[in-house]
């Protein structure tokens, strides 16, 4: 009977060994492993080594350019004959990872009979427009026609005339050496210059190497916004009437149609009654007038800025153009430059912002004149001065030119072909730069914070960005201008899409501390029995072993 209850003794104690080891295996192999996976941030895999790529990419800017030379302008000195090619290439220094080399493809030939007959007209205006239909009209590609040192198509003191799109007319040189350097300079400054790229550039460029005027003109952007706004601060006086609506569709909208394929534009307008300058003009008894002097200048946006309110709600840059009609208190006012001369325009500009032109309002014939007095604001004046604003603004100067150089008027159309592949080459470039930037940065915070969530579509995102911005790089490298143009564009719109999506919040997830610290007061009563189990367990089995050695 002893050995029959010792034997079922063992027997539930067997099988009590048997059913703590099966629980704990089922709680370390399925139940471990579920809880962990069940937990566990989700992170799609990123392409980290082509991000970390991106910055350390070389970029070619390369620049079709086709000379062509007209009887009696060939140089004596050429080191083949026509038809031929040669490349210049130029390295524009940036920093010690970036590295942009411009290369200039000249293909050297004759004109063609058609070409003879177009330079045959009486001007180089007349020349131009017959040439315009015999040549390469792709964005980024020049065409240099080489006119002999006699030529009277180019007037007297004119060595090189640059017309509305993207053809020169070059006066020859005496040496291929000479008309080689004039050639470089009008293909510069037709497309881009070492300046406007590290410019362009100018978050990766020290500061000791950049010109003061680098950081004058607009970040690239998918969008800006325009708005318009009339201050009348005296409107007792004034009754100021502008047709905005007719000058913009008449003078802004064919300006921002041919800016359309560098960016979106949106346009609006706004009255301000009782606005005025932050500054008191300072009155002047020699011309009975006011004066504003450039230094005061700076203190007059702040004040006017807070009551225009466009840009607090706005996802792009905003240009303002403001139209100030003084006060009848403070008329006529007028804007002195740094010499004290005063401003033709009677204007000024603010980088990055926009600019202010003063209107004033000639004095009523007689005293006992009724108010307000009606004022037609002339239009034309105004957005004159406006759209050579909008030109400073995005970097189109032509101030810089040699005086030997004679530019076309690019028209109602308010900007040239070649000034548009100009915005393009400087905007393709810091597109690249921009999304290099911002996928690092990303990739460093993921890397960095390893609980936020990747999901799929922003990975999506991600490797489309670095897609396109090797597709921007690759089109650049064989000339392709606009193809590359709008691949760095959907490079951008893809970055910050994965930049700025909403699911890599960090606050909305725990980090590993608080995830155990949750789930402990849950796990711990179901694991202590079976830590107490498997303990008494490993004691018998050490007993059993001692038990044998003690019997002998």
């Amino acid at each position: 009977m002893a050995a029959a209850a010792m034997a079922a003794d063992e027997a539930e104690r067997a099988r009590g060994r048997r059913a703590a080891l099966s629980f704990a295996a089922i709680a370390v192999v399925l139940g471990l492993p579920l809880w962990w996976r069940t937990t566990e941030t989700y992170r799609a895999a990123l392409p980290y080594a082509d991000i970390d790529g991106l910055g350390q990419q070389p970029v070619q800017l390369v620049v079709p350019v086709a000379v062509v030379f007209s009887p009696g302008s060939v140089p004596g000195d050429l080191p083949s004959p026509l038809p031929f090619r040669d490349v210049q290439e130029m390295k524009i220094s940036v920093n010690l990872r970036t590295s942009v080399t411009s290369r200039y493809e000249m293909a050297y030939r004759a004109t063609t009979a058609q070409e003879e007959a177009a330079l045959a007209a009486a001007t180089a205006r007349e020349a131009d427009a017959a040439l315009r239909p015999l040549q390469d009209v792709s964005m980024g590609s020049l065409t240099m026609y080489v006119v002999p040192e006699t030529s009277s198509l180019l007037p007297q003191g004119t060595s090189v005339y640059v017309g509305r799109h993207r053809s020169a007319l070059v006066r020859a040189e005496r040496g291929l050496a000479a008309l080689h350097a004039r050639l470089r300079q009008v293909t510069q400054v037709m497309s881009f210059t070492a300046t406007s790229i590290t410019a362009a550039l100018s978050d990766r460029v020290p500061d000791s190497r950049l010109s003061p005027d680098a950081r004058r003109s607009l970040k690239s952007s998918l969008g800006y916004e325009i708005t318009f706004s009339l201050l009348n601060p005296d409107p007792k006086s004034h009754a100021v009437d502008w047709d905005i609506e007719g000058a913009v569709n008449r003078y802004v909208k064919p300006v921002l149609d041919k800016l359309s394929l560098v960016a979106n534009f949106s346009v609006d307008s706004q009255i301000l009654y009782y606005a005025v300058l932050g500054v008191t003009p300072r009155y002047d008894k020699e011309s009975s007038s006011f004066l504003l002097s450039a230094h005061s200048l700076p203190h007059v946006i702040n004040p006017v800025e807070a009551r225009l309110g466009s840009s607090a709600a706005s996802l792009y840059p905003v240009l303002n153009f403001l139209l100030y009609v003084p006060e009848r208190s403070h008329s006529p006012l007028y804007i002195h430059d740094k010499d004290g001369a005063p401003v033709s325009t009677n204007a000024f500009h603010s980088p990055r912002w926009g600019g202010i032109m003063v209107y004033n309002v000639e004095a009523p014939a007689s005293p006992q004149a009724s108010l307000p007095l009606h004022v037609d604001v002339d239009m034309a004046r105004v957005m004159e001065v406006f759209l050579a604003q909008l030109r400073l603004l995005f970097g189109l100067s032509r101030e810089e030119l040699p005086p030997e150089f004679l530019l076309e008027s690019p028209g109602n159309e308010g900007l040239a072909d070649w000034e548009l592949d100009h915005l393009l080459w400087a905007h393709t470039v810091e597109n690249i730069a921009t999304v290099s930037t911002t996928l690092t940065s990303l990739a460093q915070l993921l890397d960095k914070i390893g609980n936020i969530v990747i999901k799929d579509d922003v990975a999506s995102e991600v490797y489309r960005a670095v897609a396109s911005v090797q597709t921007a790089v690759a089109k650049l490298a064989v000339g392709h201008l606009h193809s590359a143009f709008q691949a760095s564009k959907e490079a951008v719109t893809s970055s910050e899409r994965a930049f700025f999506d909403p699911s890599l919040l960090h606050l909305l997830y725990f980090p590993d501390d608080q995830k155990f610290a949750i789930y402990i007061p849950l796990f711990l009563p179901m694991a202590v029995p079976i830590l107490l189990s498997l303990a008494k367990i490993v004691r018998e089995t050490r007993q059993r072993k001692k038990e044998p050695t003690k019997m002998d």
